[in-house]
């Protein structure tokens, strides 16, 4: 699945409901969130921090599904192509970075 599909199935999940989508900064703050239960996965599986056995299974795959829905919501919200966004973001670091960093 591409990204502009991806966004399209957001979109029509968003839609089933009245609400629809969070307010960007709403969406921003759950973004955050999101980001937060990442790093904990991430430190509990490689970093110093390990897991409680009375904390929940969790995995960074999920979570960075759920970094990605989020995303997706601000976007669509905002009207933003993630493919274009995505492209800008590439060119950027191919130009600007092509040197930056040693080669394999």
């Amino acid at each position: 699945m591409d990204m502009q599909e991806m966004q399209k199935e957001v979109d029509a999940y968003i839609s089933q409901f009245k609400t629809g989508y969070f307010s960007p900064l709403a969406n921003l703050a759950r973004l955050t969130e999101e980001v937060g239960e990442l790093a904990r996965e991430i430190n509990h599986y490689h970093g110093e921090k390990k897991k409680k056995s009375t904390e929940e299974e969790n995995t960074i795959e999920a979570e960075l599904g759920d970094n990605l829905f989020v995303l997706i919501c601000l976007a669509n919200s905002l009207n933003i192509d993630l493919n274009q966004s995505f492209e800008q973001s590439m060119n950027k670091f191919n130009v600007r970075d092509k040197d930056r960093f040693e080669r394999n």
